[in-house]
């Protein structure tokens, strides 16, 4: 079929996967259990002091947080700790993710994904991996997270980095219009 100069010119098709991937980041799929009555999702099966679907990683602390329409909060850094995120999925949060690893596989690759909107399921984000999100909803954005490591505020020994939230560019956390 041809289209109109103008059309034909600007014209593009959308990809559906096939995105670059960072290593060590994972994603878990969990099921949501729902009735007439309402919906359950379990988040960890405690198995000797670890979590039964994530090898490897023992949680130390878990946290709960809420962020207002439109909040970014980035980017954390953390060069020893795991972080496992899961956004309810009555949440829309954009979550970005950037390999700073300098020795990765994947040093440099960026990226974006849409935590909680329906889905139930939990990220791994591993040590030297930039994180940040933006509450894309019109209310208040919630996380669960467990991490590795207990919360410490002593600067010296602390696993909570910063990098400023634009520091690839504002335009990061615009939705994309495709």
């Amino acid at each position: 079929m041809e289209f109109v100069s103008g059309a034909e010119a600007r014209y593009t098709v959308q990809t559906y996967g096939g995105t670059l991937k960072i290593e060590g980041v994972e994603f878990i799929d969990l099921t949501r259990h729902s009735d007439d009555g309402g919906a359950l999702t379990e988040l960890a099966r405690m198995v000797s002091g670890g979590i039964e679907n994530l090898p490897g990683f023992r949680p130390a602390q878990i946290n709960y947080s809420e962020m207002d329409p439109g909040v970014i909060k980035a980017f954390h850094l953390h060069p020893a700790q795991t972080d496992v995120w899961f956004a309810p999925p009555d949440s829309k949060l954009l979550l970005v993710l950037v390999d700073v690893r300098k020795e990765s596989a994947s040093s440099g690759i960026r990226m974006r994904v849409v935590m909680g909107d329906g889905r139930s399921r939990l990220v791994r984000i591993p040590p030297g991996v930039a994180h940040g999100v933006r509450n894309l909803s019109g209310g208040r954005g919630r996380i669960i997270y467990f991490v590795d490591h207990v919360f410490d505020t002593n600067p010296q020994t602390t696993q909570e980095g910063r990098l400023p939230w634009d520091f690839w560019g504002s335009e990061i956390w615009e939705v994309e219009r495709k």
